[in-house]
């Protein structure tokens, strides 16, 4: 087992992950920006390092100061926690190359999942069902035309490097489709330096189904179940449930079961999520995420099962203690994402936390790294909070989370607490009867 971590993150994963750590006997290193100094993690943290001014490409995206961190304090492994560098296979790459373990997939892994064409190249040849659309990237607007023909409309144009929601555009017609393409390349350039795209059906009224797995790189591999991630504004995930009110016990079975035995093939470790788009009883490959997704925690709660403390695990060589047989599901899961933004125009609303009372109670989880004085800085994602509420039945866990948000006291700033207590008691929302575009439509944003 490692010595000590460094955790390569901030916010509440990067406490999250030091929880984990802490209870496994593990030293922790938390670095931070001059913006961070305060911070929970930090606080808390073994050993801090400072790595650079607030802004995230002279500190969190600064691979050589937070190797240097790692070097100076003597970290066996780094977690790279999610978003900044958790999916960048050359940051994972100089981490064992400096005589570190990443705590997370393989380098060529996280290259081929992170490119949008190689991921849908690898998942046809693992066996995992795609979207129909463009074989490849689209060069010319020629083959988009050919790729149009065969595939029919409407169609989505995706930036083949894209994340986030960002270069994507939808063409209804033959005549839309030039534009789309150049919209999306251009997006896609400025965004991501890259302007390569591919065509794919756009479905119509799907849900975002993703599939929980954990692997050891020795060909075991399983699933934690799914997670129902339609809840989104602007492509970003708002409200996730688990295990989805969509699917029955046979599609339930049936994906997990495609999904472990295509990573296992491919001897795949650590924590990764396939997401899917679900529609009429099909389910397509959309992408692959190859690290700890925001929204783990509710497949923490159904399945008892501590992801971060098993990637460690993993990490250090060790293979799976369990296999899919052990795996109990137990009753449903709700996760509310709070972020320091106004409820109805979503503005920014960094600032100082005046009073800070987060709810409890059986079933109640708060994964924050919010406490009063604390100051949110302006420079970072908004997510501030994330409110996991777990019932033995969907409708307890309902009665639950409305009782805990009416609990969760947030001063000093505006987040979208008043917004969550919204979404829940819409009879689509309490019905389960909602899909991706769900969200926008009510919020009038369609």
């Amino acid at each position: 087992m490692f010595d000590k971590v460094l955790i390569a993150n901030r916010g509440e994963i990067a406490l999250r992950i030091h929880r984990a750590c802490k209870e496994m006997g593990i030293q922790t290193v938390a670095i931070h920006s001059t913006a961070d100094s305060d911070a929970m993690h930090v606080r808390l943290a073994d050993e801090a390092v400072c790595i650079g001014p607030p802004a995230p490409k002279d500190s969190y995206l600064n691979m050589a100061a937070i190797l240097s961190a790692a070097n100076i304090t003597g970290a066996d492994a780094v977690h790279p926690g999610v978003g900044f560098l958790a999916e960048n296979a050359d940051f994972a790459e100089m981490v064992e190359e400096h005589g570190h373990v990443f705590i997370g997939p393989t380098p060529e892994h996280i290259r081929i999942m992170g490119d949008k064409i190689a991921a849908k190249e690898k998942a046809r040849e693992i066996g995992i069902p795609v979207v129909p659309g463009s074989d490849g990237g689209i060069e010319t607007d020629a083959e988009a035309i050919a790729v149009a023909k065969e595939v029919g409309f409407p169609l989505i144009v995706k930036a083949a490097a894209g994340g986030g929601g960002r270069g994507m555009k939808v063409a209804e017609s033959m005549d839309r489709l030039p534009e789309a393409l150049s919209l999306c390349r251009s997006e896609a350039k400025a965004a991501f330096g890259d302007d390569a795209v591919y065509l794919e059906r756009y479905l119509g009224h799907p849900r975002h189904i993703e599939v929980q797995i954990l692997a050891d790189g020795q060909g075991n591999c399983i699933h934690l179940g799914e997670r129902d991630c339609s809840l989104q504004r602007r492509h970003q995930k708002v409200v996730e449930e688990a295990p989805s009110p969509a699917l029955n016990e046979e599609e339930r079975n049936r994906i997990g079961k495609t999904v472990t035995d295509a990573l296992a093939k491919m001897n795949y470790r650590s924590a990764g999520t396939v997401e899917f788009l679900y529609e009429d009883g099909e389910f397509f490959f959309i992408e692959m995420n190859t690290r700890l997704q925001v929204e783990h925690p509710i497949s923490e709660m159904i399945c008892g099962i501590d992801l971060v403390r098993e990637q460690i695990r993993v990490a250090t060589g060790a293979a799976l203690p369990i296999t899919q047989e052990d795996i109990k599901f137990n009753g449903h899961a709700i996760e509310c994402r709070i972020t320091a933004e106004d409820p109805d125009t979503f503005a920014p609303s960094p600032g100082r936390i005046t009073d800070y009372h987060a709810p409890g109670g059986l079933g109640v989880r708060v994964d924050s790294h919010l406490y009063s004085g604390y100051s949110i800085p302006p420079y970072y994602d908004s997510l501030v909070s994330k409110l996991i509420v777990h019932g033995n039945t969907r409708n307890e866990c309902l009665m639950r989370l409305r009782r805990a948000l009416e609990e969760y006291v947030i001063g000093g700033i505006k987040t979208t607490i008043p917004l969550h207590e919204r979404i829940i008691i819409e009879q689509a929302f309490i019905n389960g009867d909602y899909d991706i575009h769900w969200l926008e439509r009510w919020m009038g944003l369609k």
